[in-house]
Formats: C-alpha cells, structure tokens, sequence
C-alpha cells in the first residue's frame, strides 16, 4: 500500500498530468454504453495481431495535453541528473551497436558507464551501469510519451518502479537514462531462452509486479500504467521485478469520477476489452493486463501468438476455459517446468488469473488484493513432481510386482497418462 503522505506523489499534484476532459476516439474505439461484454464480442476485439493499438498516424494525436515537466526548475523529492549530449554518447561508445540492450517503437536502449557522482562518462565496466534510452526523431511515442515518462519515472520511487536517473533534451535530442537490469525483460526469460524459468522465480517476479502496480493505484492521485506487459517487466540480478517505460501512463479518476476518458494506446492481447471499445479508463484496465501476464507466467505461451493453430492464438480465448474447470487446470501448465511446480500454487493463480480478466470490471481485484493472494504463495513445497513419486511409491507398496515381471503400468507409454491423472486429482481436491 502507498503511503499517501510520501512526497513523492506532490509533482503530480502540480498539474503537470493532468488530462482535458475531451475524449478523441481512435478509428479502432468503438463507442458502448455498457463495460461488460459477451464472449462473441470480446474475441472480436482481443484476436487482432499483436501491435500496438494505435495507428503509427495517430501516435501522437491525443486529448492527453501536457506540459513539460518542471522538475528542473523546482525542488523536487529526487533531483534528476540532466546529462548533455556528448557526455551519453561517450558513456554508450558512441551508441555502438554492440551495446544495444533493446529497441522498441521508441528507438534503441543502450548500455553504457557513467562516474558515481556525477553525469561524466566511464571507462566500459567502472563506475555505474545505466541503460541509455535513445528517442527517435520520428519515433511512434514522441516527445509527448517522453515527457510524460520523465513526470511519472522521475516524482514515483518504489523498490518494484525502475529507477529513472536522469535525461537529456538537446536540440532533437530526446534520451532517458536508467538503472541498469541485470537479467533483462521477463518476455527473454519466458519466450527466448532454452531454460525454462523456475516455478518459484515465477512467482517471485509475479509478486513484486504486482506491487508496483498495487503502488500506483493506491496513492492519493492514482496512476494507471496503461501498458503492462512480460517485455515491461524488467528484472535485477535477484530476479527482483520493476516495471519500466512509463510512456503512456496516466493520472487516474478523482473525486466522483469512475474513469478517464483518453484515446486507446497499449498492445493488442494485453488491452482490456472495455477500454479497447469505449476509451474508459480506469484502475481495473491494468488489472486485466496482469491477469493476461498472469497467463502468459503460467503457461509460457505469448498472450497472441500467430503461429498457434487458430484456437489457440489468443491467449485469454484458449485459456479461459480450463481456467473455469479445476480438472483441466493442469493442460494450462508451461509443459518445460516438467511438474516443477506447486500444485496449490498452479491452483491460485488460475483462480486469481480468473478472477483478473473478468469480463465486469467491476468484478475484477484490486492489486491490493492480488498482491495479498501472491504473498502466500511464496516458498510452497507441494511439488507435482514429489507428489507424482510419492504416489508411485505408494502403488509400489500395494502390490508387489512377481520377479521378472514388469507392470504395464509403470511403462514409458504409461507414465505421462498417469502423470496427468495424479494431477488432476490432486488439483480437484
């Protein structure tokens, strides 16, 4: 829970976020009075491929109006280092690219070394290493998304917000620069590495994602993230998770009001239904995006993935199903972690990720609330695999097998069947 008298929300109180009351529709909004929808219509709206939800044309079209921020100008909780352009492009190696760290639709993410004290460059492996964060000129964010990232990145300071350290605007020069994450976005881990990540690192990152978004909801002027998603999760050499690029974040509903009406930006398979549809913003938007990762945590699988069989290319509408039955529970199960998991624990995140991609807002949890269901499930032991040889000992026991026999159960043909039986019990119960 945010304390609601840390300081580090007074920036936002200023103005500097604040939106105009107009609502610009994209030409993919479709205007409803209603924020439930039947299945029909939200596959419709979910099964898009996966880009962002805003034509390149309409990036920087939007009713959100801001100023700069004035951080430079008055006192602030943290002073954020304002770096010149050469001092960046010496601390990267002159931006070379075997120092990209990433790209996305707002350009490159370098790695680079700057002195302890100060904003000067370093020698490749002294000093402290920052990920330099590259605007292009004609990037899809623009100037608009760095100005928001800089209000929100620079005032908002959490164990589980990345740390924002300081920019760079000169001349059309746009850069960010951050603590550097060791082992990455949790998308690499999930999605391209050849070693599944474990079960309690799952968790782990889960939990601490959840409390970065618990963060900006429960402060005195909430924050809606508005684009959480495995690739915006970045994580540190403990697997410790941080949400990072702030780009299209937004103040939150005040006083009587249940949303903010703002133009539709995110990624497709993320997005929730009702903001696709209606433009409504609200708190329960970033709820069913975690309910999404939630999916994805579990299952390995991209929230939409072109290359399934047409089923089974958007996560949710696969996924739903076998969320709603605990006998198909297990069939949802990363099949890499090889029954390295906690059976409560598979059990619990179904249900929470249920309970988050409600198709009623309303209905969905807080992410105090799922922050209170994922602390629970820290350190559980009950593995399905020990499970599996207990009950194979067990059977042992029962009856003896005759010497030189060989029980037809207990054949390679046989044990992944009965694998899947054991679990099913064992979830049911």
């Amino acid at each position: 829970m945010a304390d609601n008298n840390c300081d580090c929300w007074t920036f936002l109180k200023r103005g500097v976020c604040n939106s105009s009351s107009s609502t610009t529709h994209s030409a993919n909004t479709i205007p409803r009075t209603s924020l439930v929808y039947d299945a029909a219509t939200e596959t419709r709206c979910l099964n898009a491929s996966n880009r962002e939800l805003f034509p390149p044309n309409e990036a920087r079209l939007s009713s959100d109006n801001l100023d700069p921020p004035t951080s430079t100008k008055t006192k602030s909780p943290r002073q954020l280092l304002q770096f010149t352009f050469q001092e960046l492009k010496s601390a990267t190696g002159n931006f070379r690219p075997d120092s990209i760290l990433g790209e996305g639709g707002f350009g490159y993410v370098f790695k680079g070394w700057i002195e302890e004290n100060g904003t000067a460059p370093a020698k490749p492996g002294s000093g402290i290493t920052v990920a330099v964060k590259s605007l292009k000129l004609d990037g899809l964010q623009g100037h608009r998304e760095w100005v928001v990232e800089v209000a929100f990145l620079g005032q908002l300071h959490h164990p589980n917000l990345v740390k924002l350290i300081g920019y760079c605007i000169e001349e059309d020069h746009r850069l960010l620069v951050y603590e550097f994450m060791t082992r990455g976005s949790l998308e690499n881990h999930l999605f391209r590495r050849t070693i599944p990540l474990p079960w309690s690192n799952r968790i782990k990152i889960t939990l601490g994602a959840a409390k970065g978004l618990a963060f900006l909801h429960g402060g005195p002027e909430p924050v809606i993230y508005r684009d959480f998603k495995t690739s915006n999760i970045l994580l540190d050499s403990e697997y410790n998770a941080k949400l990072s690029d702030f780009g299209l974040a937004k103040a939150g509903p005040q006083g009587d009001k249940t949303h903010v009406s703002t133009r539709v930006v995110g990624t497709y398979g993320y997005a929730a239904p009702e903001y696709v549809m209606t433009g409504h913003l609200t708190s329960k938007s970033d709820v069913y995006s975690f309910g999404v990762v939630l999916l994805e945590i579990l299952t390995g699988r991209r929230s939409m993935d072109k290359k399934r069989p047409s089923g089974e290319q958007n996560l949710v509408t696969w996924a739903r199903p076998y969320l709603a039955d605990k006998r198909k529970l297990y069939q949802l199960v990363d099949p890499r972690l090889e029954l390295n998991y906690s059976l409560k624990g598979v059990l619990k995140v179904s249900q929470l990720a249920y309970s988050c991609l409600h198709r009623d807002p309303k209905a969905r949890p807080t992410m105090d609330e799922v922050v209170k269901v994922l602390s629970q499930l820290q350190d559980l032991n009950d593995l399905a695999i020990l499970s599996h040889h207990s009950r194979l000992s067990q059977q042992g026991r029962r009856k003896k097998k005759p010497e030189g026999s060989k029980s037809t159960k207990d054949s390679p043909l046989n044990i992944g069947k009965h694998r899947k039986d054991e679990i099913k019990l064992q979830l049911c119960k």
